[in-house]
């Protein structure tokens, strides 16, 4: 028996061995969207038989759920986005096709090369790094000025766009022809952008090849009377804050989920609207697992209302990913479809803003409405929202807390 099964054995041993010598490691990678060609790294590494894949956004790493090479054919899923990545090896390039699925997703066009160092910024880069404000913004809701946020190390610079609803994620490049050249992917947005000093102390940015915007220091802005970004913990609110926070929507089980059952009587909620197709979502979902963890002894609760496309309704196949990546332990219902939640978040006012929380007191009223996450490539502005989100429910925590 031995004899006849060992050479099998050691085809499969030899087979896996050189599927882990041609995947593992950095790749230089493109998609082509909209007639634009994205550049970004990526990173596959081999996990027994299984292939890892992993987008970048800043350091954070998205990885894949599952995945396989067979034969030059690799196959990797990022089930919590509904995504899938099918490439074919050949001679070292990896050519295929990016399937996001999805309220705003494609099919794109996929390349990738092993990894080889970039060319060296240009001496003399320009000193941006810090924080400033787009003017001529392209926004629905309501907004005259975004933030934007710049980290630089000599001519190579971090940088993302933070809009009320959260950030563009971390676009990243150098400084090359008398401008910085960035781009983003990580596997839900994509984006390239063009930074060019000016003069007069502006940048002049270019988005996608097409959307032009001017970018000010804050106090240049408030000289010129700019009206302000908008603020997260105003931009949303409630329309009678005496009245208590209303739900009742079924869980993944089908089991309906109330703001009147015993579970939530004399607790901290937060009630964050949610969607499995948002990115922002999938930023905050870490941040919030973690501080239910630390706070749920001591009285808090989460419920995720969760608005998902028709399809996903019917059957929840990403949003139950979703839960299953992040190791999500508090309450997850499924509320409707993205369209249908002003009508059925019929007590707030403003709402526009994927995600925004409700922090909720004990006695079931709303006592802050934050709109948006900003995720880690936000720098300073995160480290913010993380200390805000904390402080807020420590402080409602302590609130009549021996009344329980």
């Amino acid at each position: 028996m031995l004899k006849r099964t060992f050479p099998g054995l050691f085809l499969a041993l030899a087979s896996a061995a050189w599927a882990q010598s041609q995947i593992n490691g950095l790749w230089d990678a493109t998609v082509k969207i909209n007639g634009l060609v994205i550049p970004f790294q990526m990173e596959f590494a081999m996990n027994g038989s299984t292939v890892v894949g992993s987008f970048f956004n800043g350091q954070e790493r998205f990885t894949s759920t599952s995945g396989k090479i067979e034969n030059g054919a690799l196959t990797v899923d990022w089930d919590h986005y509904l995504s899938e990545l099918q490439a074919t090896l050949k001679d070292g390039v990896l050519t295929g096709e990016y399937t996001h699925g999805g309220r705003r997703g494609g099919t794109y066009a996929f390349e990738a090369h092993r990894h080889s160092a970039a060319a060296a910024p240009e001496t003399g880069a320009p000193a941006i790094g810090g924080l400033w404000e787009l003017e001529n913004v392209h926004s629905g809701k309501g907004e005259s000025t975004w933030r934007f946020i710049v980290q630089q190390k000599g001519g190579e610079i971090s940088a993302a766009i933070l809009r009320v609803d959260g950030d563009t994620g971390a676009l990243t490049g150098a400084y090359h022809g008398g401008k910085f050249l960035l781009s983003h992917f990580d596997g839900a947005r994509s984006a390239l952008m063009e930074i060019t000093p000016a003069q007069d102390g502006t940048l002049e940015i270019l988005m996608d090849g097409k959307t032009k915007m001017t970018a000010v220091r804050p106090e240049v802005a408030r000289a010129k009377n700019l009206p302000p970004p908008a603020d997260f913990n105003t931009h949303t609110g409630v329309k009678d804050a005496s009245e208590p926070f209303q739900f009742s929507f079924p869980d993944l089980n089908g089991k309906i989920v109330s703001n009147t059952d015993p579970r939530f009587r004399g607790k901290v909620v937060l009630v964050e609207i949610t969607g499995s197709w948002c990115p922002n979502c999938h930023d905050e979902a870490p941040f919030l697992v973690d501080l239910y963890k630390k706070y749920h002894e001591q009285g808090l609760e989460i419920v995720a209302l969760s608005f998902e496309e028709g399809d996903q309704l019917a059957n929840p196949k990403r949003l139950r990913a979703f839960v299953k990546k992040y190791g999500i332990e508090y309450n997850v219902l499924l509320c409707g479809q993205p369209d249908d939640a002003k009508e059925k978040l019929a007590q707030a006012r403003n709402w526009d803003s994927w995600p925004t929380t409700f922090f909720v007191d004990r006695q079931g009223l709303v006592r802050l409405v934050h709109a948006g996450f900003p995720g880690s490539p936000s720098g300073e502005l995160y480290r913010q929202a993380t200390k805000q989100f904390t402080g807020e429910v420590e402080t409602l925590l302590a609130e009549n807390a021996g009344s329980r």
